[in-house]
């Protein structure tokens, strides 16, 4: 099977963490990075380092998103590998939750990814090539005391391949990713984490 070669990276929720160490993992194989997110002036270094080109953008918001990509369409070219990884999270009790907070939530963390999701399907079915990856925690597919929001918000994470199954036919790849596993991935230690680590193999869009 021939191995696909990417060329443009798009990471949405992009900031310190998980996301800076995707865009340095990128950069370091020769792929093109662009970077979105609300505030970008915290991105200043890491696209220094990188290379990257920062987008503002509120992945809520489906006039953003769509105008995301095309920005990144003309000043970078159209990404062939799009990760998601903004979210939106608390801690509390069930009973304390703010029902408006848990729909804030929900909608950084799932509908964002949605918009997101469907602006890179149109560009990268066409093509038959492409990778949507979400990243996500083990909260999405078990839950932990207190962290019921983000246990909701990160079901996208479990939930994505089987709806891209259900809905598309051709060749493009969507995966969810730990972001436990990503972590490991992107950087590397001397010997393997302990615990548990949950990654699926990429889905088709078939």
């Amino acid at each position: 099977m021939e191995i696909p070669t990417y060329k443009i990276a798009l990471i949405i929720g992009a900031g310190e963490g998980l996301s800076a160490s995707l865009a340095r993992l990128f950069a370091k194989q020769g792929i093109r990075v662009a970077l979105a997110a609300r505030k970008i002036e915290k991105l200043g270094a890491l696209c220094g380092e990188t290379g990257a080109r920062a987008f503002a953008c509120d992945a809520t918001d489906a006039g953003e998103v769509e105008r995301l990509f095309g920005m990144v369409e003309r000043e970078i070219g159209s990404p062939d590998v799009v990760v998601y990884n903004a979210s939106g999270r608390a801690r509390g009790a069930f009973t304390d939750l703010v029902p408006a907070e848990v729909a804030q939530a929900i909608a950084v963390s799932a509908f964002g990814g949605f918009l997101v999701a469907q602006q890179a399907a149109k560009r990268m079915l066409p093509h038959k090539h492409g990778a949507i990856l979400f990243t996500g925690a083990s909260a999405s597919v078990k839950g932990y005391p207190s962290r019921r929001r983000s246990r909701w918000a990160n079901s996208r994470c479990a939930a994505s391949p089987r709806a891209w199954r259900a809905n598309c036919r051709r060749r493009a790849f969507t995966s969810p990713i730990s972001s436990s596993t990503a972590a490991f991935a992107a950087a590397p230690v001397p010997s393997p984490p302990t615990g548990r680590i949950r990654c699926s193999t990429p889905t088709p869009l078939r």
